[in-house]
């Protein structure tokens, strides 16, 4: 499957990866958005499950194993290039979770990684839509953490 000037989209997942009031960025080392602070994450394999596909990507270009906890939207990220043509079109599947540790190696895909505070996000040139996917995961991830304490509490 041809990556750029693909013939259909290509399904892809990232995640939202959370250690208490952190997030983890990854610096694109390839297009689309080469250079750039993004979600980590990557193609899904045929015959591979997405939620699958996002832990081995992690593991792949961050060395870092990750508990997911949920969907928080799907995103095309539609790239033209300047004759209009369709020259990258990845429908991601993004998921928040929780990391197992804050130490990461960045692999092949992937210049730079790094928690950053939340509060902090602010002053990172992020992308729009990775900002609001963050922000988006976090108002999940509360929801869901609180009604878990409900759930459990007497």
């Amino acid at each position: 499957m041809k990556r750029k000037y693909p013939d259909c989209p290509i399904l892809a997942t990232a995640g939202v990866i959370f250690d208490e009031d952190m997030v983890l960025l990854a610096k694109r080392k390839q297009e689309p958005g080469k250079g750039q602070w993004s979600l980590p994450g990557g193609v899904v394999e045929l015959g591979e499950k997405v939620e699958d596909a996002l832990r081995r990507e992690l593991w792949e270009e961050l060395g870092i194993r990750v508990k997911i906890g949920g969907l928080v939207r799907l995103a095309d990220r539609i790239v033209l290039d300047r004759k209009g043509r369709v020259q990258f079109h990845y429908v991601i599947a993004d998921y928040w979770g929780s990391a197992s540790s804050r130490t990461v190696s960045p692999g092949s895909d992937v210049t730079e990684a790094q928690f950053v505070p939340l509060n902090k996000l602010g002053e990172t040139l992020l992308p729009k839509e990775v900002l609001e996917t963050i922000l988006m995961a976090d108002e999940i991830r509360t929801r869901d953490l609180n009604k878990s304490k409900r759930d459990v509490a007497p």
